[in-house]
């Protein structure tokens, strides 16, 4: 197989991605946004620390130089020095080592215990929020391994200011090796308006929605978010786009609140721009956030954002938006915002506008890439 080359003739820098899993959630959609963006000029291999989950592969552009090899070592198992040395000697073969999150952690240990034995690529670690068993605390565990593991990463990258001071006060890295670079979308595709028809619920004339877009999982608090919506009035319709296990949770708590018929499940979108639009308030329930793209996205469509004051949400919205982030997990303080604003559309506008210029100004995509190439760039010692 030839060589991948960018223009210019240089063989393509060989670049390793580990991630905890590679399904079509946020970090993994951002990560293949970037390859889509480079195209040519880095040759990719991708590892999976669930090889069944690996949906994002479908986005990748054709042009992308990519492979999947199933005989990379285990991502997950006991750390013992045995198999780390495995995965140190299986990076050997790259240019640029990227890590995304504790589920690529062991790749991590593995690269600062033997990067010296072994002449091992730099690494980059990524790092973009937590799993449900540290939503409300983070384990000591964890800390530490952290905090040993990140000793000869040449970056940890993270997107919210939450994470960046965890990662200087908590994992003690060094303020120079702490890399923050907020996620950034297409923000003119959510400018569009979507047809009305575009999901497996059709919106009616005289009807308004309060939508969200969310894995259907217990930390996105979806069954508190039903709570919260009841008292609203008829013409108002709740829209949750998404899939997972508490879908039956939530049609549960739906019919308790006696507002089954308001309360629609279509599913995932493929494309969140073709439906956001729709909506004309977006809500987030979440326990645990830090940089939740929904929310850009929902502000680039030019909605208000009723949520809890978590991760970097408050800090994300415009200052206009800023009274309705409401005390976490709080079924009533949620009810209170969503009420205000359903009942000001003069208000909804005014803050879905100022949401709209500030996704545009701060959170588009291509400034976003740029960062990233910089960074990626003076990592690797040359430009690609």
């Amino acid at each position: 197989m030839s060589k991948s080359k960018p223009s210019g003739g240089k063989a393509a820098p060989k670049v390793l991605h580990c991630h905890s899993t590679f399904s079509a959630g946020g970090k993994e959609l951002r990560s293949v946004d970037l390859m889509n963006a480079f195209g040519r000029r880095l040759d990719h291999t991708i590892i999976s620390g669930e090889p069944d989950k690996m949906a994002a592969h479908t986005a990748i552009a054709k042009n992308v130089p990519v492979k999947f090899p199933r005989n990379f070592p285990p991502l997950s198992g006991f750390p013992w020095p045995s198999r780390l040395q495995k995965i140190a000697k299986a990076l050997t073969a790259y240019d640029l080592v990227l890590t995304y999150n504790w589920g690529a952690m062991d790749v991590v240990m593995a690269h600062t215990a033997f990067s010296r034995a072994f002449d091992l690529p730099p690494l980059i670690h990524h790092e973009d929020g937590f799993n449900e068993d540290e939503a409300d605390k983070l384990k000591a565990s964890r800390n530490w391994f952290r905090r040993i593991g990140l000793g000869r990463t040449a970056r940890l990258v993270v997107p919210s200011q939450t994470l960046e001071q965890i990662a200087l006060d908590i994992w003690d890295q060094p303020r120079d090796r702490v890399t923050r670079i907020p996620n950034g979308i297409d923000t003119l595709a959510f400018a569009k308006a979507p047809r009305a028809d575009s999901l497996r619920v059709v919106k009616r004339k005289g009807e308004f929605w309060v939508g969200t877009l969310a894995g259907l999982r217990p930390v996105k608090q979806l069954t508190m978010l039903v709570e919260a919506f009841a008292d609203l009035p008829e013409q108002w319709q709740l829209v949750i786009l998404g899939d997972g296990p508490e879908k039956d949770a939530i049609r549960d708590a739906s019919v308790r609140a006696d507002i089954s018929h308001r309360v629609h499940l279509p599913g995932k979108v493929d494309n969140p721009a073709s439906a956001v639009g729709l909506f004309d308030i977006f809500a987030l329930s979440s326990k645990s956030e830090q940089f939740p793209l929904s929310v850009v996205e929902a502000m680039a469509a030019g909605l208000p954002v009723a949520a809890p004051d978590v991760g970097d949400v408050r800090n994300i919205v415009a200052e206009a938006n800023r009274d309705l982030i409401c005390v976490p997990n709080s079924a009533q303080a949620l009810a209170a915002v969503l009420k205000r604003l359903s009942q000001d559309a003069e208000l909804r506008n005014k803050i879905g506008e100022e949401n709209r210029q500030k996704a545009l100004a701060k959170f588009d995509r291509a400034g976003m890439i740029a960062q990233y190439e910089h960074l990626y760039s003076r990592i690797l010692g040359r430009k690609f």
